[in-house]
């Protein structure tokens, strides 16, 4: 079977964003396929270094998501990146080969240090698409379900293993492929991407009056349809877009039509929106309940996953070790 791998930072509650664009794909993959599927503490850091004291809280929320989603511990090994010490060896082996413009050319590395909050101007953060190469290629994975915004990491990765490949004449990595979600993004209750930051999120933890408030109140609608009478354009509009991703394909085909002749108020529609998701989330959220109140079962299973990651990156580094002629005594 061909090694899947990805990973998501513990920066708090996951929104349905991260649902359809990420876990839904996750849970797809494990089946066929060998899942490694991390929580990403390290690179949590780049932006957390000063409020250490969220992470370990957040990745328990995220291990209770993975599990509420589908994430089967049996079928895949769910980890956490900083209990496997050799992501940090191979990052410093990789960091002695990498040109600096390699790091400095990544689109997000300027965008992002230009409209951080926190203060980016660190290595770290310079050097997070080498760590996050070196979580690919340390489990040799084919295939690495990321959205659009992650191709170019995913290319410098690439880029990493030839060079490696190059300077050492071995051939120890394969080149990771993506595996691109159908759902690349989710609009966000204002209609901007559904972002944290952006404060227009739906979290998967939230409760079933909490989405309701969300949606009646806070979604927006088509800007032109200023009366009921109106005719809107379910094409500009986001709540018809949360319809195609959440409601039944004849509630899509109802609201597509009765939208167009003012048959259907927008309000009436939220509410229907409000209904689909309800209905998807409200198991998800009471499935991350109780997987919380479980904190020593959480502990087990990461416990568990990082040992069999372990298990394969401590291989990987051997071969690479021997390809850069670093003894290993003892």
């Amino acid at each position: 079977m061909q090694r899947v791998l990805s990973g998501i930072q513990p920066s708090g509650s996951q929104h349905i964003g991260h649902l359809v664009g990420a876990l839904d794909n996750f849970v797809h993959l494990q089946q066929g396929h060998e899942s490694f599927y991390m929580i990403v503490d390290w690179h949590a850091l780049t932006s957390k270094y000063e409020k250490v004291e969220e992470i370990w809280p957040a990745t328990l929320e995220l291990a209770a998501t993975y599990l509420a989603v589908g994430l089967d511990p049996k079928k895949a090994t769910l980890f956490v990146q900083s209990q496997v010490k050799e992501h940090a060896e191979l990052h410093l082996l990789f960091s002695m080969m990498t040109p600096l413009s390699w790091l400095e050319r990544v689109p997000t590395y300027k965008e992002k240090l230009q409209n951080a909050v926190a203060d980016l101007g660190s290595y770290g953060f310079l050097g997070y698409p080498l760590l996050q190469a070196a979580d690919i290629l340390i489990y040799k994975a084919a295939k690495v379900p990321v959205g659009e915004d992650q191709l170019f990491h995913l290319e410098l990765t690439r880029e990493v293993a030839r060079r490696f490949h190059f300077l050492y004449n071995v051939s120890t990595f394969p080149e990771p492929q993506a595996v691109l979600t159908p759902t690349p993004k989710v609009p966000g209750l204002d209609g901007r991407k559904m972002s944290k930051s952006y404060d227009n999120a739906i979290f998967l933890r939230d409760t079933p009056d909490v989405i309701l408030e969300k949606c009646t109140r806070q979604m927006a609608s088509d800007p032109a349809r200023v009366r009921k009478t109106d005719p809107g354009n379910p094409d500009i509009c986001p709540v018809f877009a949360f319809h195609k991703l959440f409601s039944s394909m004849e509630t899509v085909e109802m609201v597509n039509t009765e939208c167009r002749q003012a048959g259907i108020g927008c309000f009436d529609c939220k509410k229907r929106v409000a209904n689909a998701l309800i209905e998807r989330m409200e198991p998800i959220r009471q499935k991350i309940e109780c997987n919380l109140a479980d904190e020593a079962g959480l502990k087990d299973i990461l416990a568990d996953g990082s040992g069999r990651a372990r298990a394969v990156a401590s291989e990987t580094m051997r071969e690479v070790r021997e390809a850069m002629k670093l003894p290993t005594l003892g």
